[in-house]
């Protein structure tokens, strides 16, 4: 069963966000663009190595850079368990 984002989140994984930068297959002078986004550990970045692994034995357009950023978006000791609610109307 997948993990949820929390769970993934508390487990230290932060949200990874990658610009690929590739040459068109018929058109090498040409360089589009192309957003990948996943959940990832820093600093070996697994994911996000998986995906370039997978572009370069699958996809034709080489790839000519890659620049991306990390964001842990929650830690575990930003997270409190909560027992009670009060509401004031």
């Amino acid at each position: 069963m997948p993990e949820t984002e929390t769970e993934l989140m508390l487990k230290g994984y932060g949200l990874t966000t990658a610009e690929f930068f590739y040459r068109m297959p018929d058109y090498r002078h040409v360089l589009n663009s192309y957003i990948w986004q996943d959940y990832d550990l820093a600093p070996d970045y697994p994911q996000l190595f998986r995906f370039i692994e997978f572009w370069q034995k699958e996809i034709e357009g080489p790839l000519h850079s890659v620049r991306f950023t990390h964001r842990r978006l929650i830690g575990p000791a930003e997270w409190r368990h909560v027992t009670g609610e009060f509401r004031l109307q």
